[in-house]
């Protein structure tokens, strides 16, 4: 959870991700990981910024060959 994601927004300052969003997100997250553990696997869930928490995942496990991501699409005025 990046929690740049629950500040206001630039222009306006109205909040990015609302209480009944939040709420869907932690729930779907949840419902995730108890699917995973179903199968045999688990979900990492971590707070703050990728950049640092993708790094730091990657040199806790060590054993990282491929780091695969999406970059958020920026509305364009």
């Amino acid at each position: 959870f990046d929690p740049r994601h629950y500040l206001g927004t630039h222009y306006y300052s109205l909040p990015k991700t609302g209480p009944h969003r939040l709420r869907f997100l932690l729930e779907s997250v949840k419902d995730l990981r108890e699917t995973l553990k179903k199968k045999g696997s688990t979900l990492v869930v971590r707070k703050g910024k990728p950049e640092d928490v993708v790094r730091d995942l990657i040199t806790q496990l060590g054993s990282v060959t491929t780091v695969v991501f999406h970059e958020e699409v920026k509305e364009i005025l």
